[in-house]
């Protein structure tokens, strides 16, 4: 979003990542499209905002892409719908944050505010995975973005609850 106005753009840090997609989550997406057809927007690219240069329009000119998540009229999502009506919901009903009160006087939705529980902590969650798992640093780093490996590990190597657990095994089969 620009000036509150939708649009496509590329992440943070305007790089695009490729990230290798396993079997299980390739099957759940492909079974998403079975149910929810993907649904072509058409939004402009980077700046909504009116174009000054013949450069500038043409870099802007809206582009189409599907998309897999929609809101309810099918159109794009902004991420304060997503975050209010779908993110901060799946997570009360997990469990993760407290119910959301009744709301505001005038019907608006308002969570409790928390970077700990904002939809960024899924990348958190990916990265600590993957390396508890064992997976390269080095890997983790580039699919991240990241150009130092040192920073992806003093970012992203949470304590995780089954931390230690190969480590045990291992040690278990020295003295077994």
């Amino acid at each position: 979003m620009v000036r509150a106005k939708l649009c496509f753009a590329l992440p943070k840090g305007r790089k695009v990542r490729d990230v290798p997609l396993p079997a299980s989550v390739a099957r759940a997406i492909r079974q998403h499209m079975e149910q929810f057809a993907p649904v072509p927007v058409t939004l402009p690219w980077d700046d909504p905002t009116p174009a000054e240069t013949p450069v500038e329009a043409k870099h802007r000119r809206p582009r189409t892409y599907s998309l897999l998540v929609t809101g309810r009229e099918r159109k794009a999502i902004n991420r304060n719908y997503f975050n209010s009506y779908v993110w901060k919901p799946a997570l009360a009903a997990a469990g993760v944050i407290a119910a959301l009160d009744e709301g505001s006087a005038d019907g608006a939705r308002v969570w409790e505010p928390s970077r700990a529980h904002g939809f960024h902590a899924l990348r958190h969650f990916f990265a600590s995975e993957e390396l508890e798992s064992g997976e390269s640093v080095v890997s983790l780093a580039r699919w991240l973005g990241h150009s130092d490996p040192g920073f992806t590990l003093r970012k992203y190597s949470h304590f995780l609850p089954r931390a230690g657990a190969r480590g045990s095994a291992a040690t278990d089969a020295i003295f077994a």
